[in-house]
């Protein structure tokens, strides 16, 4: 890979982050008069800028040192960051894999990157020749892969993503959002085999804190310190911090959660897979499953029409919609309806 300093925006090279008095005091019991707060309430006070403790305990999760992690508010801010640290707006590119999570290209258009989209095989695979040709385009500085990918469902062959992490000359993000719910081993345990890797996960989907905003950049010490140069200074709130810390101890509460999905998404598609509507189930590896339907317009009109909201995909994948694993409850609900659809 081409040295980290050749592909991070010149401006962001020399880019002096700010800096709170917070930032350099590290002692307890303090009486703060540095950053013009109301001295009373609950909430008066600035939350850590450093994320310290919510660090300490992903840690110990992930298995990566604390200088390895990046705290965003929600993975898209990690997204969109990666965005403004390797892309000059108006002159490079990112590249990404069709059809595939529909924020990267609203974050590519906002900072005025094109996005090359590359279009998955039939079964929804990378197309390793094409994109082999396309990673030597010299303006390509970011890669984007969504692995589990969203709205496939399925994780992507780990030898081609190898091959890319390898003969790639910028940064590639794989965006892990769904791995909690999938079989296969994080790239987060293989950041020190590529210095061109960022992995970004979430505690919005398996640990049930999307109303948090809680995303989690996971790479080299030297890619996190750039993401922390150019994040707002307290991106992340306190109450969301101390959310993010609360689930993190109750592992075992949110294993079992994790099961009983897996398991629901089992039965879901098994009953499914039993409906005349359905004509192909996608693999998954996530808590959604991607089917192809007689006519997904008229499913989900009929669904919402009863109080169910599903995610019609039919733009992107034709006649394809997308559910999410909901509780058993909820999964019977849905079963019943489509029966009757």
């Amino acid at each position: 890979m081409t040295k980290l300093s050749q592909i991070i925006r010149p401006n962001i090279l020399n880019l002096v982050p700010y800096s709170s008095a917070r930032d350099e005091f590290d002692g307890e019991n303090a009486v703060f008069l540095d950053a013009n707060e109301n001295p009373f309430g609950s909430l008066n006070r600035y939350p850590d800028p450093s994320q310290k403790a919510l660090k300490i305990a992903l840690s110990r999760l992930k298995k990566v040192a604390e200088n390895q992690l990046f705290i965003g508010n929600g993975s898209d801010e990690i997204i969109d960051l990666l965005f403004r640290i390797f892309c000059e707006p108006g002159n490079d590119k990112a590249l990404t894999f069709s059809p595939t999570y529909g924020m990267y290209e609203v974050s590519a258009n906002i900072n005025n990157i094109e996005l090359v989209n590359i279009q998955l095989t039939e079964d929804f695979e990378i197309d390793e020749e094409r994109t082999a040709t396309a990673i030597t385009d010299s303006s390509i500085k970011l890669v984007i892969i969504c692995s589990p990918n969203n709205p496939t469902g399925n994780c992507f062959n780990s030898r081609v993503i190898e091959r890319i992490l390898r003969n790639f000359n910028g940064v590639v993000l794989i965006d892990e959002a769904y791995i909690d719910f999938s079989d296969q081993l994080s790239w987060s345990q293989r950041i020190s085999e590529f210095p061109n890797l960022v992995v970004c996960q979430t505690l919005s989907k398996a640990y049930g804190l999307a109303g948090a905003r809680i995303g989690i950049g996971i790479s080299t010490p030297e890619i996190i310190r750039y993401l922390n140069t150019v994040k707002p200074p307290y991106n992340v709130s306190t109450l969301n911090q101390i959310a993010a810390k609360n689930a993190l101890e109750n592992e075992r509460t949110i294993n079992d959660q994790i099961e009983l999905i897996k398991k629901e998404r089992t039965r879901v598609i098994h009953q499914l897979s039993a409906l005349k509507m359905t004509e192909r189930i996608y693999p998954t590896e996530a808590n959604f499953v991607l089917i192809k339907v007689t006519n997904a317009d008229a499913l989900y009109s009929f669904l919402v029409a009863n109080g169910i909201v599903i995610r019609n995909r039919t733009r992107i994948v034709e006649n394809c919609v997308r559910i999410t694993i909901g509780s058993p409850e909820e999964n019977t609900q849905l079963i019943n309806l489509l029966k009757i659809f």
